[in-house]
């Protein structure tokens, strides 16, 4: 219980100090450098992912190894590939008749 507590205390101290930031940069022109940082700083946190769960209990994860498998590969397993390109045309690619 005392945990929890903790938590939504800190939550909501984090919360009001990143607000007073916000609004004394929008509405104080004797905003500085430390508005800024505690601003940019919350946003930036917001950015976190929080909903994380283990790769292997998560929908449509591709399986460890699977990108090292491809790029291991021969190229004789592989159908092979042209590199010819069309003849590059001097008039623009226009035909006059």
């Amino acid at each position: 219980m005392a945990g929890r507590i903790a938590r939504w205390g800190a939550a909501l101290g984090l919360g009001a100090l990143w607000w007073w930031a916000v609004l004394r940069l929008a509405l104080t022109p004797h905003a500085g450098a430390l508005e800024g940082a505690v601003a940019a700083g919350g946003w930036g946190l917001s950015l976190l992912p929080v909903h994380c769960m283990p790769k292997a209990r998560a929908a449509g994860a591709v399986a460890a190894g699977r990108w090292r498998a491809a790029w291991r590969t021969s190229a004789a397993d592989e159908a092979p590939v042209t590199t010819a390109s069309p003849p590059l045309r001097s008039d623009g690619g226009s035909d006059p008749s």
